[in-house]
C-alpha cells in the first residue's frame, strides 16, 4: 500500500517541478530542460531529480549548478503546492538520456535508409 503512495508523490513532485522550472530566473537554467525521472526515498526525506538538456550533457551540468543555487526557492514552492508534512530535500543530477536517445534514433534512421537502398 505504501508503494502506491510513494509512486503518486513521485509523479506529483515531477509534475510540480516541471512547472516550477519555468519560474526560475537563473540564466543557467534556461533552454530546453527536461525532468527525466524523480526518485523519492522511502521516508520521503530525499528526492533525486534527474535533469536532461536537449543541447547535451554539458548544458545539463550547467543547469544543475543553477538549480542547486535555486534549491531553496524550488523546495519552498514545491512545499506550498504539494502540502506534504515534510518537503523532500532535492538533489539534482545531470542525465544524458535524451542525448543518447537521439543518437540511437539517428542510428536507427541510418539502418532504415540502408535497407531501402
Amino acid at each position: 500500500m505504501a508503494g502506491y503512495r510513494i509512486d503518486r508523490i513521485t509523479e506529483d513532485i515531477k509534475r510540480e517541478l516541471i512547472a516550477i522550472l519555468r519560474e526560475v530566473k537563473d540564466p543557467r537554467v534556461g533552454g530546453m530542460l527536461t525532468v527525466v525521472k524523480v526518485d523519492v526515498s522511502n521516508d520521503l526525506s530525499y528526492a533525486k531529480v534527474y535533469i536532461s538538456a536537449l543541447e547535451g550533457v554539458d548544458k545539463a551540468k550547467e543547469a544543475v549548478k543553477g538549480l542547486k543555487a535555486a534549491q531553496g526557492f524550488i523546495r519552498g514552492r514545491l512545499g506550498s503546492s504539494l502540502h506534504l508534512r515534510k518537503t523532500p530535500e532535492l538533489r539534482f543530477v545531470a542525465d544524458d538520456s535524451i542525448e543518447k536517445g537521439m543518437e540511437l534514433f539517428d542510428k536507427l534512421k541510418g539502418i532504415e535508409t540502408k535497407d531501402e537502398d
